[in-house]
């Protein structure tokens, strides 16, 4: 419990907030306004409760107005707290020189690693529902930074199993359970510290306590890694070598992958460290996440191809005969069920070059590979007994998440291809205009295989959201649906609006939509109508393009419902074609009663023109016709829309791998002392 005990006193000391010789210890949390802001005058007034600023105050950021922010932090954290007790068997071990605690922390890993596990998929989900970089993980410094403790503890936990086993990887568990709760304590100072500055989104500043942060690392990474290194001899290790034929050859050996992972991950990541530290500038890759992707999706194809593996190895020594009359079958079925997606699921993600794209088909091989080998290790060698089969049971969650991680990247389809040769703003990192489509309010808009139209938009005053309501109709079949994506004005200090996606869920994909851009036309329009006389075959021309007159019509009945029965009608039926060649009909008209007439003027919104038929000259038997090009007879807003094929692999996969821990969790304890029921 010293341990503990003590990492409780750091934590205190950064909530004290008290003064010592012109250093702030901590910052207090329940500080009031009123010792903080540097306004004596306004505290002078006893209605000052009642002030906005004061009373409203000034609410969340607006990406943390979710109900996941109530959901995903407490478990992340719980995961993290978790990671101090492998760390504090490990240290009392040292301390001790007693190795016996390995066997009692294998429940504590296993349920760090659950979850922990569990907390950082709750994130990316998180992100995929509220996030607007279209995805799940984006290889954000502090997505990494909680990512890293989670592999280095899943490391710990194979070589701790390992040495239960066979007596193997002890010295190997003690560092991977010391190093996996170090980390989480830097990733706190990532995060905390400011250092990661614009290259986070979820990097914050508040009272400096840089200081006290690296202290807190410091203060356990130095006595326990000294530790170590004097202890290391004493630590029982077993000098003849596994033989390689033997299951906990292959467990530390991907042990050592994921530690490799790790070590790549997190020494990406920690560049502006480096940069703060050794005074360089180091640059981030130009295409952040295809730096770690090119390089982890070998590691999941080792990771996956163990993890179909190394199971079906005996401990200590495995006879030839015994491991391929077990594996071959599960072998043959994933070469057949992975050529066939190869083959058939359209995966041809060639934007990062052949090489890329080949170790993508080899992964799909060992995720599905990981799926079915041990899921036949279920039923061939442990026939079918689910209480003993936790760690099976994860592992074929990891192949699922795998599998859904790679399908869904792989096969991701943006489906909002600008159509409209409308650019609502310039290319930048982040967006791409061709990728982007501009929709006006009312008007059907070819997106591809749908016509998307933008009905309407509401206001809620109170949580300072727009709401669209987007139609999509399928062109070739008879799917139809809506989708209402939001938009969140930012509060009190910041500018412009947060994205909220809206998605449309499938068992086999998702349709993934957020508004890139928004333009409420609620100004006054200032434009004038400029007046044309022409006849019938002439051609105007306007800002983005022509428009020819082809014919005029009297009452036509296509028309009917612009004019009353009693009124003569008279249509002119122009074509006009953009610059971009797209062609649009329109008929503006009048309407004739008595001796009044009453213009009907038609508009063509995507072009913001409106045209008004005036009148016809007697004696020449020209046309009188008036042009507008108004940048305010409608709303617009730009979509963006991906398809994300068998992303539900990915989150079925998440919470089979926590069931799976579950299993294993309880089969543990039961191991412990059989007399507990849980």
């Amino acid at each position: 419990m010293t341990v503990i005990n003590f990492a409780q006193f750091c934590i205190a000391t950064m909530l004290v907030g008290i003064y010592f010789w012109g250093f702030k210890l901590g910052s207090n949390p329940f500080s009031l306004l009123r010792e903080q802001l540097v306004a004596p005058v306004l505290f002078q007034n006893p209605d000052y409760l009642n002030f906005p600023k004061i009373h409203e105050g000034n609410d969340l950021n607006t990406l943390l107005q979710n109900y996941w922010m109530v959901i995903h932090p407490p478990v992340l954290f719980l995961g993290f707290a978790s990671t101090i007790v492998p760390f504090a068997f490990a240290y009392a071990g040292l301390v001790n020189k007693n190795h016996d605690w390995a066997k009692t922390a294998l429940p504590w890993a296993a349920f760090s690693g659950a979850v922990l596990g569990a907390g950082i998929m709750m994130g990316a989900a998180w992100a995929y529902e509220s996030l607007s970089f279209g995805g799940y993980w984006a290889w954000d410094p502090v997505e990494n930074a909680s990512l890293v403790p989670w592999i280095i503890m899943i490391a710990g936990l194979h070589c701790n199993l390992i040495y239960k086993s066979t007596g193997y990887s002890l010295r190997s568990t003690y560092f991977f359970y010391i190093f996996s709760f170090i980390l989480v304590l830097y990733s706190t100072f990532l995060t905390r510290s400011g250092i990661l500055g614009d290259t986070s989104v979820h990097a914050f500043t508040g009272a400096d306590m840089t200081v006290q942060l690296v202290s807190f690392v410091l203060v356990f990474f130095i006595p326990v890694i000294t530790l170590y290194i004097i202890r290391y001899k004493s630590i029982p290790a077993i000098k003849k070598e596994e033989s390689t034929y033997s299951r906990e050859f292959w467990m530390f050996i991907g042990s050592l992958v994921l530690f490799l992972s790790a070590i790549l991950i997190i020494a990406k990541t920690s560049v502006p460290v480096y940069n703060k530290i050794f005074g360089t500038n180091i640059a981030p890759p130009e295409d952040p996440e295809f730096s770690y992707n090119q390089v982890q999706v070998f590691i999941a194809m080792i990771i996956g191809i163990l993890t179909a593996t190394t199971q079906y190895f005996k401990y200590k020594d495995t006879p030839n005969s015994f491991f391929g009359k077990k594996i071959w079958l599960p072998t043959l079925i994933a070469i057949v069920i992975s050529a066939c997606i190869s083959l058939f699921g359209n995966i041809d993600f060639e934007k990062k070059g052949i090489g890329f794209l080949v170790a993508i088909h080899v992964a799909i091989f060992a995720s599905v590979y990981a799926i079915v080998a041990n899921a036949g290790y279920i039923w061939i060698v442990l026939k079918g007994k689910l209480k003993v089969s936790g760690a099976s049971v994860a592992h074929i969650g990891f192949g699922l998440v795998l599998l859904g991680v790679l399908l869904s990247s792989a096969k991701k389809n943006v489906l909002s291809k600008n159509t409209t040769g409308i650019a609502v703003f310039k290319k930048s990192k982040n967006e791409d205009p061709s990728e982007n489509i501009t929709l006006f309010r009312g008007l059907a808009t070819d997106m591809g295989r749908y016509m998307v139209t933008y009905v309407k938009d509401t206001f809620n005053a109170e949580e300072r959201k727009r709401f669209f309501e987007i139609d999509f109709k399928a062109k070739e079949s008879k799917e139809q649906f809506k989708l209402y994506p939001d938009l969140i004005k930012g509060n009190k200090g910041m500018e412009g609006f947060s994205a909220n996606p809206s998605s449309k869920h499938y068992w086999y994909k998702d349709i993934f939509v957020y508004i890139s851009a928004y333009e409420e036309n609620n100004k006054e329009d200032t434009t004038t109508y400029r007046t044309h006389v022409l006849k019938v075959g002439d051609t105007l021309f306007y800002g983005n393009g022509l428009m020819i007159l082809n014919k005029v019509s009297k009452s036509p009945a296509e028309q009917k419902a612009r004019y009353a029965a009693d009124e003569l009608a008279v249509f002119l039926d122009f074509t006009v074609i953009s610059k971009d060649g797209r062609r649009y009909a329109v008929s503006p008209g009048i309407a004739i009663k008595d001796s009044s007439l009453r213009p009907l003027p038609d508009t063509v919104k995507s072009q913001s023109l409106v045209l008004r038929f005036d009148k016809v000259d007697p004696a020449t038997g020209k046309l009188s016709v008036s042009v507008r090009e108004s940048s305010a007879i409608t709303d617009l807003i730009t979509l963006k829309v991906y398809e994300f094929p068998m992303i539900n692999i990915l989150w079925i996969g998440v919470m089979v791998m926590v069931i799976g821990f579950i299993l294993a969790i309880i089969q543990r304890v039961r191991t412990l002392n059989p007399l507990v029921k849980v």
